[in-house]
């Protein structure tokens, strides 16, 4: 790929910059000020208190992306006002059965009583887009209420309540943006939105219908990413047939992101993307065609390009979408089973600077949210894949075939390798009944090595003869799966081997260690001595010195009093 770096990013500020006067402005806020009673409706108070007391749950987190915290106070004083103070009274009863209305005839419990309490999320730890159970959890919540867009990826402990805050939109700016694309009134038209402005699609549909539109379907939210419209229902007939949905031209309001694109490019006839955020500061009609056939192209160019990678990463970017531990287990038996080898690493919020650490690593793949999941990686060190391009990347090139759809979420890649499992279970035979794997044991890769074809490069065209690092176990197994190392050596003993061969780490391959110990010029503390992993050896190193104490404002030399 020419778009990859051909040099590790710079992760440090260099020491002559130290004292370069480069003060950089904080950016002028651009929140706002919105009046309590726009507040009130847009973050909709009421349906947020009817739906706790409804779950009678009694500590709830509040969960607000970063735009929108400095609405945060007010929205938390209104529901507590809501929550805590005295409903409407029971015409026929007295006033202080109010907190028996809600349980009907039963007596509530002393927890049932006590009051709500809520809690602010601040800080996300993962995308706003994402149910943050992890920050939830550390307050012992019952239930988070997520504001502003979302993913709508299930979860998989809390429940949800979602609140998309209702965004105002130009109607008549949009009819006018769609009357111009669509001039012919027979040509069916999905009317798809961002989920902000999804209360305004139904009397959208009504007015284009009014203006003598016969086709136009208006979607609903639906929490399902394995949609083929994602999170929204689909047209009669698309959810049986999902190749119906060919047929069908899909007008969305507002810039959906890359992941959306790519899925919805794929499956639609057309896409035409309508920009609120172009049309509220221009005020003109933003309106245009979505192309990404480019985009395409390249993410084809960059799972071909790390075909020949022995080292994957697994970047774990969630630990609340459900069935996210699944998905983990099918890329790491994928990986596995081509020959190769994976380390499991949990981020947060993923950076140039936290994956450039694993120089080792040939290529990512995150597991996250559908939507979080689609990298750029071209500020990176080495390319990030999804699940979905992962497939398709250890394939060989005889089976490799990409008809350019686009999956996202990686529920339909666990779908899609349960129905080759069941497809291919008929055609397996056991091997102790003579079939075609008779005498094939499961690790047991290099049976007959000089059988397997040769592989190259697909950018330089060089021949590559270590993209299958795990397939090299006579290295150090025997062809039993013993180890054939006559000495006694440690689970956490790091063995020396000829040139040539793997390094073992507890009688298992490891292309890290490998790497560590031949490409690696900085190996920790002491590296710079003469190390001796046998342990009938040792090395002294130097003495421990003192060094300087106090604190960083003026730290103590241990020769002197003096303070630097």
């Amino acid at each position: 790929m020419a778009g990859l770096p051909s040099v590790p990013p710079a992760l440090s500020t260099p020491a002559t910059h130290t004292f370069d006067d480069n003060v950089v402005l904080p950016a002028t806020p651009t929140h706002r000020f919105r009046s309590p009673e726009k507040i009130y409706l847009r973050y909709e108070v009421d349906r947020t208190v009817a739906e706790i007391k409804k779950g009678k749950w009694r500590r709830i987190a509040l969960q607000f992306p970063d735009s929108m915290l400095p609405d945060a106070p007010t929205v938390f004083k209104q529901l507590s006002r809501r929550l805590h103070g005295p409903p409407s009274t029971n015409p026929g009863g007295t006033g202080n059965d109010f907190r028996f209305s809600a349980f009907g005839n039963q007596i509530p419990t002393t927890e049932e009583l006590s009051p709500e309490k809520l809690f602010i999320l601040g800080d996300t730890s993962y995308g706003a887009c994402c149910v943050d159970e992890i920050a939830a959890e550390h307050v012992n919540a019952d239930v988070v209420v997520h504001y502003g867009r979302a993913c709508l990826s299930p979860t998989s402990r809390l429940p949800v309540i979602h609140i998309f805050t209702k965004q105002p939109l130009a109607i008549d700016s949009v009819i006018e943006a769609f009357e111009s694309i669509y001039q012919d009134h027979t040509r069916p038209v999905v009317l798809m939105s961002d989920v902000t402005y999804a209360s305004h699609l139904h009397e959208i549909g009504a007015k284009l219908s009014d203006h003598g539109y016969r086709s136009i379907f208006t979607t609903d939210i639906l929490h399902d990413p394995a949609s083929p419209l994602p999170n929204r229902t689909v047209p009669e007939g698309v959810e049986t047939e999902p190749q119906k949905l060919r047929e069908w031209h899909l007008f969305h309001i507002s810039s959906p992101p890359d992941s959306l694109l790519l899925t919805l490019s794929s499956r639609v006839s057309s896409v035409h993307v309508y920009s609120t955020a172009l049309a509220s500061t221009t005020g003109c009609t933003a309106v245009s065609a979505a192309s990404t056939s480019v985009a395409l192209r390249r993410r084809y160019a960059l799972l071909t390009s790390v075909s020949t990678v022995p080292i994957f990463g697994i970047l774990i970017n969630t630990l609340s979408v459900k069935n996210y531990l699944h998905i983990v287990d099918h890329v790491q038996s994928s990986i596995s089973a081509a020959g190769k080898k994976s380390y499991t690493f949990v981020v947060g919020k993923i950076n140039a600077a936290k994956v450039a650490n694993f120089s080792e690593i040939g290529a990512w793949v995150v597991i996250g949210c559908w939507e979080s999941s689609l990298v750029d990686s071209k500020d990176f060190w080495k390319p990030i894949l999804t699940p979905f391009e992962l497939e398709l990347a250890l394939a060989s090139d005889e089976e490799r075939i990409w008809s350019g759809e686009w999956k996202s979420d990686f529920q339909s890649v666990l779908e899609e390798a349960s129905r080759q499992s069941v497809n291919h279970t008929s055609d397996k035979t056991d091997p102790a009944e003579g079939g075609p794997n008779a005498g094939f044991h499961e690790g047991d890769f290099d049976s007959e090595p000089e059988s397997a074809p040769p592989e190259f490069d697909l950018r330089s065209g060089r021949y590559v003869s270590q993209s299958r690092p795990m397939q090299k176990s006579r290295d150090v197994h025997g062809p039993n799966g013993r180890h054939r190392s006559h000495h006694s050596v440690g689970g956490f003993a790091l063995v020396r081997r000829p040139k040539g061969d793997i390094v073992a780490i507890g009688n298992q391959a490891s292309p890290g260690a490998e790497f560590l110990q031949s490409k690696r010029s900085w190996k920790g503390l002491g590296s710079d001595l003469s190390i001796e992993y046998d342990r009938s050896e040792t090395t002294d190193g130097t003495g421990i010195e003192e060094g300087r104490g106090g604190i960083a404002s003026g730290y103590l030399n241990p020769q002197s009093t003096e303070r630097t």
